[in-house]
């Protein structure tokens, strides 16, 4: 099967999109789902943003799988406008209903907080309130009209398949030498 790069331009108005729990569900794009948060941060809380970029990749330092659960492909954190915006980009395998409930019941397990917190607006009974942090993430996704992907509606899985692949292979060819 030849994997060609492949695009999609995706709607702009919402009201075509199916509808899932918590609004329209965005089709599964080239580059899988995923969704683009912009939020103001509360001021002075730049340091604590930073800082739990830092407590998270620890975090995935002791238990890589820690994220798991979201079945992510990436996800890029950038603070902007000195230091005054917030923007998260996401993407993963599953729809936008499906990710942010797994978020919420994650980080309620882990008993950990989210960066999120840092950030004006951001409902403070979230752990409890999944359809408040649902709220939020919507009144602050700034949605994409075109995405991309070099190597189209692969999922996260198969990528680590396919690497795993590569290495028995690449081990296999070592020992015959």
């Amino acid at each position: 099967m030849e994997l060609k790069p492949a695009a999609m331009v995706l709607p702009h108005d919402e009201s075509q999109l199916e509808q899932g729990k918590y609004g329209p569900i965005f089709p599964r794009t080239p580059a899988c789902y995923g969704f683009t948060i912009i939020a103001r941060v509360k001021p002075g809380h730049a340091g604590a943003i930073r800082g739990y970029g830092s407590t998270l990749a620890e975090a995935l330092e002791t238990d890589p799988y820690l994220l798991a659960p979201l079945k992510l492909h990436y996800l890029r954190w950038v603070l902007f406008d000195d230091d005054t915006r917030f923007m998260y980009q996401g993407i993963f395998d599953t729809d936008f209903d499906k990710y942010t409930e797994d978020a919420v019941a994650l980080f309620r397990k882990a008993g950990v907080d989210t960066v999120f917190e840092h950030l004006e607006d951001f409902p403070e009974d979230w752990k409890t309130n999944s359809e408040a942090f649902v709220r939020f993430v919507r009144e602050h996704q700034c949605n994409s009209f075109m995405e991309y992907g070099e190597y189209p509606y692969v999922t996260a899985d198969e990528v680590k398949k396919a690497l795993r692949v590569r290495d028995a292979f690449s081990e296999m060819l070592d020992q015959m030498q």
